[in-house]
């Protein structure tokens, strides 16, 4: 991967003494440009962006502390180096006070200047870095992460990001514990109100009145105690999506008034007589059959039309065995990391025993399931003993657990597969090198990143990746 060089900016009123530093910078690899005074470097600097300054600390005009604190001012990433012939004690401190990395006195010596040069730059770049590497973490806690490789989920994925961008309602379908608010938050994440809030309700856990108020919020004086005015959560997500969970459970009454929200596109608040506008886009989401409670009479059925412009059918984690063993990766790498523990391996026993289970909880109780196996784990590897006994061996509706090599033929289907029969480790290995090599590309090929997102330090994601090419140069699948 090429660097790109640090830039540096020289300000001296003396041409000699300035462009015999910048020759010597550029010696150095730094891009040095230069500037024969304070207002030409304020000048250069609101043009490009520069990692250091260094400046003559007397000049006419704007001299090196004003350029000391106005560069600070505009870019506190810039580290500047003040150089004088006149060096005392006070202007010293008073240039370290201003944010100096360093004061250097001249007659200097070049040794001096690159040692000091080269400090400071690397902690630009270290600071960059950081800075990068906090905003891409906080960019993956907030964009979902939903992790399949099965024919259902890549059909659907493909799908939910084809109707994203066109802000119509979207209602979402899936059995308790199948990512129903993560699939939300993923077509949310692909729509134009992408950088708008997302707020979610779960309809079913509140009464008609707590909910309306909830959703419309309420003007000051509506009911007793309402001591001020309220706002509800569709005006809290205006400019982005409202996630109504559970939305069959809604009331007649509530399923009324979102009826009128939707068509009209606007509310009241509770005891309000001025209309405010619903600039949100609505995702529903229910785990039961919404047809059926309409044909009980349970659900409105223009409600339904109306939610229903989209319908995306969520698979149960039974129907798509393939992935779970890439998500079992992936929640032991959030586990480890939030707990602080070292465990960055699953046992392939383990594994059988998590293929062989039929998840009536679906990916939450996987997810579950690793968080315990991670919490108890005493060492690096996740081992079959840390699952609950019995899981795996017998699934819960008492039929008899699935066999290795059916096993291992689930597992096959998150993996390039090649021909003939594979012994359950081969497509194991070949499941963490798909994750590795996932997560890398997720982060932009930044292996600083790519190793706190798996979970380890990143000697072993080198050692991991090196073992990749390895292979690859014995002649397995070539790295990609």
């Amino acid at each position: 991967m090429n660097i790109d060089p640090s830039r540096v900016l020289v300000v001296d009123d003396e041409e000699i003494a300035r462009n015999n530093l910048a020759h010597v910078l550029r010696r150095e690899g730094f891009a040095a440009d230069c500037a024969d005074c304070g207002e030409a470097a304020l000048e250069r600097m609101a043009e490009a962006r520069y990692d250091l300054v260094l400046t003559d600390l007397r000049m006419p005009g704007i001299d090196g502390l004003a350029l000391l604190r106005e560069a600070r001012r505009r870019s506190p990433d810039t580290e500047v180096i003040v150089i004088t012939a006149h060096a005392n004690a006070g202007s010293a401190v008073e240039a370290m006070k201003a944010g100096a990395f360093y004061y250097i006195e001249k007659p200097f010596r070049l040794a001096e200047v690159r040692k000091v040069v080269r400090e400071a730059a690397e902690k630009v770049r270290l600071k960059r870095e950081n800075a990068s590497l906090k905003a891409a973490l906080e960019r993956t806690r907030e964009q979902p992460q939903i992790l399949g490789n099965a024919p259902a989920m890549r059909e659907l994925l493909g799908i939910a990001a084809g109707i994203a961008p066109t802000d119509c309602n979207v209602l979402i379908v899936g059995p308790t514990g199948s990512g129903k608010e993560v699939l939300a938050r993923y077509v949310r994440q692909h729509s134009r109100r992408a950088q708008g809030p997302f707020v979610a309700i779960n309809c079913g856990a509140l009464s008609e009145e707590l909910l309306a108020n909830e959703l419309f919020g309420h003007e000051r004086g509506a009911f007793t105690g309402a001591d001020g005015t309220k706002p509800g959560l569709i005006e809290v997500a205006a400019g982005g999506t409202l996630f109504l969970d559970e939305v069959t459970e809604m009331s007649p009454a509530m399923q009324v008034k979102l009826l009128r929200v939707l068509q009209e596109r606007e509310f009241y608040r509770v005891g309000g007589t001025q209309p405010i506008a619903a600039d949100v886009r609505f995702l529903a989401a229910t785990n039961r059959d919404p047809a059926a409670r309409v044909a009980e009479g349970r659900f409105r059925q223009d409600l339904y039309f109306r939610l229903n412009v989209v319908t995306l059918a969520l698979p149960p984690l039974a129907e798509r065995r393939g992935d779970i063993p890439l998500l079992a990766l992936h929640f032991l790498a959030r586990f480890a990391q939030r707990m602080g523990k070292p465990v960055a391996e699953i046992a392939p026993e383990t594994f059988e025993r998590l293929l062989a289970h039929d998840y009536p909880g679906n990916i939450r109780e996987l997810e579950n399931l690793i968080e315990r196996g991670v919490a108890l784990a005493p060492g690096t590897v996740l081992s079959a003993d840390l699952l609950p006994a019995g899981l795996g061996r017998k699934a819960d509706t008492g039929s008899p657990a699935a066999p290795a090599e059916n096993s291992a033929g689930a597992a096959g289907e998150a993996a390039a597969r090649t021909e003939g029969a594979m012994p359950p480790i081969a497509p194991l290995a070949e499941i963490e090198r798909r994750h590795i090599l996932d997560t890398l590309a997720h982060a932009g090929g930044n292996r600083a990143l790519a190793a706190r997102l798996l979970g380890i330090d990143r000697v072993s994601l080198w050692r991991k990746l090196r073992r990749f090419e390895e292979d690859a140069a014995a002649g397995a699948e070539p790295l990609e």
